[in-house]
């Protein structure tokens, strides 16, 4: 058999390359003949790059040095690719896992805008743009800065994240660099409008630290944030990805498509699911809003188009599993091996492999 794995990352606990890895080492130790393809996805959040530098022969990752949303320095990279673009992943520079404390007013963009400019100086011809995974609540303002956009107001010194947004209306951006020759694709697998109920403050506000009795106070930053743009549209889909980043993004001309579809081009998953009798994806949980363009969503469909059977393996699986001829949940794995599920947080490596076994003895049944 030729089996394509293409896993998305379990979030906070292994990346897409050592969940693939792991399914493939089950796989090989039930039939070790078979010819594995192994094709990380993302969606454009933590983990993209790596993904896409696995997959993409020729890619380069290109060190940089840049301004976390902490203010600290962060040694990262952006990767150029082959035909001359370069992916910049917003976790990688401006990420939630680079704090050690929550910043909800202070946290900002700065280092992402800073990688991008990297990358425009080192001659990118085009932009992809992972925003997955942001610290912040700043409407993006602080990557837009560090590519050329003034504040119409001073701005106190030591004022960062989404405590600039106090200080606009109005902004100038004759000064902010223009997009490179084939444009700016940001990669999100969020939907979300800029604003109200289900937009950046009130659904994402919480995991960066954003209090119920402040939502008010960053809804109406990013607000005026919108105002200072008034012919962007802040209820566009993805507008709201990112603490609003996605609407800075769109302010600049870039244009938001699904994460997980562009990396699947990227790396070429539609022809090796073509030649393969079965896809393996999956990701920490497979749930409700996987359907909403995540990387299992994706493999899932782009599979059922060219008629290759496709499997899930997933930390938890809380979702309908319509479309897939197999599924693993480590969840339930490790309640069976050890009595305890929390060990599949602990070290899903382990059950993933024997998810990758178990489906590969579903071959012979």
């Amino acid at each position: 058999m030729r089996v394509v794995m293409a896993p998305d990352s379990f979030k906070g606990t292994a990346s897409a390359a050592d969940v693939a890895e792991a399914v493939a080492d089950g796989w090989r130790s039930e039939r070790p003949d078979d010819d594995l393809v192994l094709l990380p996805m993302a969606d454009g959040g933590e983990g993209t790059l790596d993904a896409v530098a696995r997959a993409v022969p020729g890619s380069e990752r290109v060190p940089v040095t840049v301004t976390g949303p902490d203010d600290r320095p962060v040694e990262t990279a952006w990767l150029r690719l082959p035909d001359g673009r370069a992916l910049v992943e917003l976790a990688a520079t401006s990420g939630l896992t680079l704090l050690d404390d929550l910043r909800p007013d202070t946290a900002h963009t700065t280092g992402f805008g800073q990688a991008i400019a990297a990358a425009l100086d080192a001659g990118a011809t085009g932009l992809l743009l992972g925003i997955g995974g942001s610290a912040s609540t700043d409407g993006g303002v602080g990557a837009l800065q560090a590519l050329g956009l003034a504040l119409g107001t001073a701005v106190p010194t030591g004022v960062t994240g989404g405590e600039v947004l106090d200080h606009v209306p109005p902004v100038d951006a004759t000064a902010l660099r223009p997009l490179p020759p084939l444009g700016a694709v940001v990669l999100s697998d969020v939907t979300s409008p800029l604003l109200g109920e289900h937009g950046a403050a009130a659904v994402f506000g919480p995991q960066k630290g954003v209090t119920p009795d402040r939502t008010a106070v960053h809804e109406d930053r990013l607000r005026r944030w919108a105002a200072c743009f008034p012919d962007v549209d802040p209820t566009a889909a993805g507008a709201g990805a990112a603490g609003g980043t996605g609407f800075g993004l769109l302010a600049w001309g870039a244009r938001i498509a699904s994460g997980a579809a562009t990396i699947a081009d990227a790396i070429g998953l539609s022809a090796a699911v073509a030649g393969a009798d079965l896809v393996v994806t999956g990701e920490g949980r497979f749930d409700a809003q996987s359907a909403e363009g995540k990387a299992p969503a994706v493999v899932r469909a782009l599979a059922a188009g060219l008629g290759t059977p496709v499997a899930v393996v997933a930390g938890a699986l809380a979702a309908p599993l319509d479309g897939f001829t197999l599924a693993a949940s480590l969840t339930v794995i490790a309640t069976q091996i050890t009595g305890e599920p929390d060990d599949a947080l602990r070290d899903p490596l382990r059950f993933a492999r024997i998810a990758g076994a178990r489906f590969a003895r579903a071959q012979d049944a």
